[in-house]
């Protein structure tokens, strides 16, 4: 990953600094509790359909026990219209009951400690330990940030563990949180998964457009799909950790 990417980082980041310098996390949240729980619900889900479920969901459970003993039926009712609630549902208990039973209740400023509970992978980690604590543990990888590195050819990998790592070496890690937040702000106004908007976008000089359809620079590179998909292959990636 040297060469290009290196001395295209530099200006990736001048650019998403001057367009989005207040960017911050889109989810509504508290304390480090109700940002676990919103990061878990926002799997395969937009931030503002998990805001109007959190909105009550917050003011219902206050706290790790509230979750932990609730009838399950009854947490899946409650956030249905995230979709794949059961799994999630499933998730939070099971999370909540042992950050009862281990924690005291409170959420652990511990990468080690989190990707343990159930549904908490690398993303859903980074997201709380940087935006709840404000930890530098590494870069969040979502839809956004993966489709746009590759297209600004920061990576050529498709695993967003993998394209983790590349943006960690190139990424000063003062910049880790501030850069997952812009990205995923770039990739909404402008980087769009169909149709991005190329022609207004301030990348538009320097960026190579891997993998993005009818640019004279592709090179037929596919970026993941940001879609929440159907059947059996959207149920199987709402169940991985996140």
């Amino acid at each position: 990953m040297a060469g290009r990417p290196t001395q295209r980082i530099r200006q990736v980041l001048e650019v998403l600094e001057k367009e989005f310098p207040d960017a911050s996390c889109s989810l509504n949240f508290t304390n480090p509790l109700e940002l676990l729980v919103a990061t878990i619900l926002s799997a395969q889900c937009t931030d503002e359909r998990v805001n109007q479920v959190t909105k009550d969901l917050f003011k219902k459970y206050r706290t790790a026990r509230d979750y932990a003993t609730v009838p399950l039926n009854e947490l899946e009712k409650d956030i249905q219209s995230t979709g794949f609630y059961r799994n999630k549902a499933r998730n939070i208990q099971e999370c909540c009951r042992i950050l009862e039973d281990k924690y005291g209740g409170k959420v652990p400023p511990s990468m080690d400690d989190l990707v343990t509970l159930p549904g908490v992978g690398r993303k859903t980690a980074n997201v709380v330990l940087g935006t709840a604590y404000g930890i530098s543990s590494g870069v969040v990888v979502d839809t956004h940030v993966a489709r746009i590195s590759q297209r600004l050819g920061l990576t050529t990998e498709k695993d967003p563990d993998k394209i983790e790592q590349d943006l960690m070496r190139l990424v000063p890690q003062d910049q880790w949180i501030p850069f997952s937040h812009r990205m995923i702000k770039h990739g909404r106004k402008y980087c769009t998964a169909k149709k991005p908007r190329c022609s207004e976008c301030p990348m538009n000089s320097f960026c190579p457009k891997i993998g993005v359809e009818g640019s004279t620079k592709t090179t037929g590179q596919k970026a993941p799909s940001t879609g929440s998909g159907k059947g059996k292959r959207a149920t199987s990636r709402s169940r991985r950790k996140t």
